[in-house]
């Protein structure tokens, strides 16, 4: 790219690493952005000088938090589902009746369709409180009798692995994919009509909301299963709803803001008045007096020069 031999370049978390550099970079386009950190998405707006950033993301952030985290960018949302996609019916169903569900997979699978199963862990843990994708292969093997095509994912097997066990699954080669939540995202088989997801009080509602974003990407009625004990007001929102920005807003209602301009993903933020969440409107207002300020004054400081560097001093802060 230094050397100018590349005008366009499409990469991974790679593209962070200190060796990458460029001549002129002008555009940065971040897909997924929120898998990226804070300081990964400034570090790599860094390579260049005065970069244009366009961040894309499928996980709705709710409006409070866009307002404060992208408050100086333009934001487009794309709310209208892809034609002739059918929506997604979304059950809570409780361990004991789990045959319910065994019964729904089958009848998929008879119909010539696909089935995600998603767990927790890799591996048993001491408390086995969760399951994880070797106890759910051994359970749902012995269910189907043997006569079912299963195979298990997850992020400790190699790239190669991966790529031959996705593309079984795309080739119909494999019935039941049994996996870790390294299936969020980046993952398209229409023919996929069924997600069941054990110990579902283990996730977000994001996660869940992408999880299910794995369904439903055709014209076949499609399910999704939430399998926990819990009784868990964020899984009768999955029920409730398949609206992605109704659901990032409750989401935000349930769990905090976390720390917005730090790392920590989760939480609240420790303003010492302020709530977001109480306090939106006066969010809203600060927000329209900020703009109005500064598309009104900011050109017309020259007679007030303690004024024009108070705001250089705010523009090199951000």
């Amino acid at each position: 790219m230094q050397d100018q031999n590349i005008d366009l370049l499409i990469g991974t978390h790679s593209v962070l690493n200190d060796e990458v550099k460029f001549n002129n970079l002008g555009l940065v386009i971040t897909d997924e952005q929120h898998r990226f950190g804070v300081k990964q998405r400034q570090n790599l707006q860094k390579k260049g000088k005065e970069v244009d950033v366009l961040y894309l993301s499928a996980t709705p952030i709710p409006r409070t938090l866009a307002l404060t985290i992208y408050g100086d960018m333009d934001i487009s949302q794309i709310k209208i589902k892809p034609q002739n996609n059918k929506t997604v019916i979304t059950k809570v169903i409780k361990e004991k009746d789990i045959k319910e569900v065994l019964l729904k997979m089958l009848e998929q699978i008879k119909l010539g369709h696909q089935i995600y199963v998603v767990v927790p862990l890799i591996e048993d843990d001491e408390t086995k409180a969760m399951e994880n994708v070797n106890s759910i292969y051994n359970k749902l093997n012995a269910a189907f009798n043997n006569k079912i095509p299963l195979d298990i994912m997850h992020g400790q097997l190699n790239p190669k692995e991966k790529d031959i066990i996705m593309k079984k699954f795309q080739n119909n080669e494999i019935k039941i994919l049994i996996s870790t939540t390294v299936i969020e995202v980046g993952v398209d088989v229409k023919n996929a009509t069924t997600i069941v997801i054990f110990n579902a009080e283990r996730f977000g509602l994001a996660t869940l909301h992408q999880l299910r974003g794995r369904i439903g990407r055709n014209n076949f009625a499609s399910y999704c299963y939430l399998i926990s004990n819990h009784e868990k007001e964020r899984l009768k929102i999955m029920e409730k709803t398949t609206d992605g920005f109704e659901i990032s807003e409750k989401d935000f209602e349930l769990r905090g803001i976390g720390d917005l301009f730090g790392i920590k993903q989760s939480g609240d933020m420790n303003f010492k008045i302020a709530n977001l969440k109480t306090d939106y409107k006066i969010l809203l207002q600060c927000k329209k007096d900020s703009e109005d300020f500064l598309n009104n004054h900011l050109n017309n400081l020259s007679d007030f020069p303690e004024q024009k560097l108070i705001i250089d001093s705010i523009m090199f802060i951000d």
